[in-house]
């Protein structure tokens, strides 16, 4: 074997030299990027909360509720801007997704979250509910999205809930309609129009 045959047959088997320091750096900046872009998110979700610091606190529920009318197990999505679904509202803690148990009585509806701030809608400021399809953040089938319109402080507020059988969704909306005050002067009106 001449040596350049030699030569020509060991560069053919020897392996690729890594370029360690290389592929070090771009995983530090890769690093770094991943780092810098959620400190922007965290930035801006706490902006947005300064931005609605004007939204009083989240009512408590009441010593003595009445009567339950209906209960329900399963996720609360978030809340935003009554008719805005995409205008979220972080502030108080309502812009943390967690589990949720609701209880309908007669006085409201209480919304307890296991890990974030629970509160209370008095049956007063119930403006309706809907079945939907997404609220920030999350979209669902069609009519997969309990959708609870109340009204806090100056502002009117869509609150998104997922219960752990849909298949309850449309007699919450029933119900909370039927309690709500607004939606029964509503309907009462048409009525009294349609005569």
């Amino acid at each position: 074997m001449t040596p350049e045959l030699f030569h020509l047959a060991a560069a053919q088997q020897s392996a690729p030299v890594t370029d360690w320091a290389a592929r070090i750096g771009w995983v530090v900046g890769l690093l770094v990027f991943v780092i810098f872009l959620y400190w922007l998110m965290r930035e801006g979700w706490k902006w947005r909360g300064k931005l609605q610091g004007d939204l009083p606190e989240l009512p408590s529920a009441p010593d003595d509720p009445g009567e339950r009318h209906r209960t329900l197990s399963g996720r609360y999505h978030g809340s935003t801007t009554a008719g805005q679904w995409l205008d979220r509202i972080v502030a108080h803690g309502l812009g943390t997704r967690s589990r949720a148990e609701l209880t309908l009585t007669d006085q409201g509806l209480d919304v307890v979250r296991p890990g974030a701030q629970d509160f209370f809608v008095p049956v007063a400021a119930l403006r309706g509910a809907r079945l939907d399809k997404g609220i920030a953040g999350k979209v669902l089938t069609e009519g997969g999205l309990l959708v609870v319109t109340w009204a806090h402080g100056d502002k009117e507020i869509d609150s998104g809930f997922r219960s752990d059988r849909a298949g309850e969704h449309a007699a919450w909306v029933e119900a909370l309609n039927t309690l709500s005050p607004t939606t029964s002067s509503t309907e009462h009106t048409e009525t009294e129009g349609a005569r």
